[in-house]
């Protein structure tokens, strides 16, 4: 018995067991069918549910024709030289030589760095948007920002004159005591004021 014999048969195994299947299934409706049924009708139900009997004990026979032959010692020889036995574990492949160092070398260069390249490329086009979408000053802040600061420079240049106004005349009411205490005492010359002093105070 060949390689070929042995796979008709098995095709053969598996498209009985789907017509019995199908048969049988068949046979159950045709009962339920008949169980309700009465008169002429349950009598032509009887007759198909009999012969839906009889394919299935012609397929049920076929069957046991084709197992038998499955299960002839020639089949049998031919499936134990074929198929490998049920404890096959395969070869016997040690693992205790192997240097795990160029694995690790080839998952961090291959796996992991394109992994970290492409975190560093999100993070870096997300600061980028950022960036970008943050808003400019408007013009009218900065027109209002110009006009504080020449106000403020206005108000320093005033209060530097004031100041210097103040300077000035606390120096000539010092000047004034001065000459009032050198005419209440003899022999001392009066303070000469000049001439820029005097219009200043006229």
């Amino acid at each position: 018995m060949s390689k070929q014999d042995i796979a008709n048969l098995r095709a053969r195994r598996s498209e009985l067991s789907d017509q019995l299947e199908s048969a049988t299934g068949r046979r159950r409706s045709l009962a339920e069918q008949v169980r309700h049924a009465d008169g002429v009708n349950k009598a032509g139900l009887e007759a198909r549910l009999a012969t839906l009997d009889q394919r299935i004990v012609r397929i049920e026979g076929q069957l046991d024709e084709v197992g038998q032959q499955l299960a002839s010692p020639e089949a049998a020889q031919y499936v134990a030289m074929t198929e490998p036995p049920v404890n096959f574990r395969g070869p016997n492949v040690r693992f205790s030589n192997v240097d795990p160092e160029p694995i690790i070398i080839c998952f961090i260069l291959f796996v992991l760095s394109p992994i970290a390249l492409s975190m560093s490329r999100l993070i870096w086009k997300r600061g980028s948007r950022m960036a970008m979408a943050a808003p400019a000053m408007p013009t009218e802040s900065g027109e209002r920002l110009e006009r504080i600061e020449q106000a403020v420079d206005a108000i320093s240049i005033e209060v530097e004159r004031v100041s210097e106004g103040q300077r000035f005349v606390t120096r000539l009411l010092s000047e004034r005591n001065g000459m009032a205490l050198n005419a209440a005492q003899p022999g001392q010359e009066p303070v000469r004021v000049s001439a820029v002093d005097a219009s200043r105070v006229r």
